[in-house]
């Protein structure tokens, strides 16, 4: 379907003229096209079309992006060198007053400011780029950690729950919408007897122990921009930013930053988590945050790999259990080998469980 990008364009606020448009970007939920304007010493710009099927408040979900992103400018003003357009996605106001306006078919958009010179990474291969992705990581949470005002939307609710998805993947085993229990009873078995160690973080912080921040909730490599030189410069895909906890962010990002393999390999033998890779996460990591994470916090970085690649072995095999609902498929067992390779992931984290605690004790 073609859409007038002039128009849409011409419905922000911008010195420049628009020269034209193309689309760009992997992402599979929104429809994303780089603007390129007249003028050679003025900005570019990136409008979405957002997917309000999946996102079903977008005025809430802008609202996030809005506050997060304003505070982050703010706070990056005051440090010094800091390239703020360039450290920071920029929104554009709309003319309506509003970050987003609806066109007449009912579509919902919104613009940055384009970042130019940036180059995203798919796979993890260096330890240099793996110490500035947690560098990235943990940047955008420790800005962030100071807030003010009330919560943030959650965008999707309940996205980390894990007690939540553990209910509701016993519900499933007992139901047997697709027929499928009897063929996952080895996965079932692994996913079941972790249940109540994988509780442990949502129960710190119903104690209090473990606070309540703002999280970006989907930190898998290619959502941080790096300039042209390695530097790592920002984390882009702002739509699950909302409250949850330090260790999804950083358990997810060595969950798809330091495998060893494919997220669906078949041959569980070339699964593991690289330890060297880990460790430049860490210490990239904790070198944004070591003074904002309290003492339980770091006390349970280590385990925040395990419990992320648990939940999203438990996601997968919910799924295959379910009919395959959720993940896109290339073939009728494709969950089901997710899950497996998830499951293999997991045990080689386990494996070297005492080694990463080891090196998270001493980068804290």
């Amino acid at each position: 379907m073609g859409y007038d990008l002039k128009a849409i364009f011409d419905s922000f606020v911008s010195d420049s003229s628009f020269a034209g448009a193309n689309p760009c970007g992997s992402g599979h939920i929104h429809d994303t096209f780089f603007i390129n304007t007249a003028e050679k010493d003025k900005d570019n710009y990136i409008v979405q079309k957002l997917n309000n099927k999946v996102f079903k408040n977008i005025p809430e979900l802008q609202e996030n992006i809005e506050r997060v992103t304003i505070h982050m400018h703010q706070k990056l003003l005051l440090i010094p060198g800091s390239d703020v357009k360039r450290e920071c996605l920029t929104v554009v106001p709309a003319k309506n007053h509003k970050s987003w306006i609806v066109d007449e078919e009912g579509n919902f958009w919104r613009m940055f400011i384009f970042i130019p010179d940036n180059i995203s990474y798919d796979i993890v291969d260096s330890e240099d780029k793996a110490f500035e992705g947690g560098r990235a990581i943990g940047r955008f949470q420790a800005l962030l950690a100071d807030l003010p005002g009330k919560p943030l939307n959650e965008t999707i609710p309940s996205f980390h729950d894990v007690e939540k998805r553990i209910d509701s993947f016993i519900s499933s085993l007992m139901n047997d919408p697709a027929g499928r229990v009897k063929e996952t009873i080895s996965e079932t078995d692994s996913i079941l007897k972790r249940a109540e160690e994988m509780k442990i973080i949502q129960k710190l912080g119903r104690e209090g122990k473990v606070p309540v921040r703002i999280t970006h909730n989907d930190t898998k490599f290619n959502n941080i921009l790096f300039d042209i030189n390695g530097k790592s410069l920002c984390l882009i895909d702002l739509d699950t930013v909302m409250p949850g906890y330090f260790h999804s962010d950083f358990g997810d990002a060595i969950r798809t930053g330091a495998n060893s393999a494919a997220e669906d390999e078949t041959d569980l033998s070339k699964v593991k988590m690289d330890l060297n890779l880990f460790r430049a996460y860490a210490e990239g990591y904790l070198s944004e945050t070591r003074n904002t994470l309290n003492t339980i916090e770091k006390e349970y970085l280590a385990f925040a790999p395990l419990l992320m690649t648990y939940e999203q072995a438990l996601r997968f095999l919910a799924d295959y259990i379910e009919g395959d609902k959720y993940y896109r498929i290339h073939n009728k067992n494709h969950n089901i080998q997710r899950t497996r390779s998830q499951l293999r992931l997991l045990e080689s984290m386990e494996e070297q469980y005492p080694r990463m605690q080891e090196i998270i004790n001493k980068l804290t």
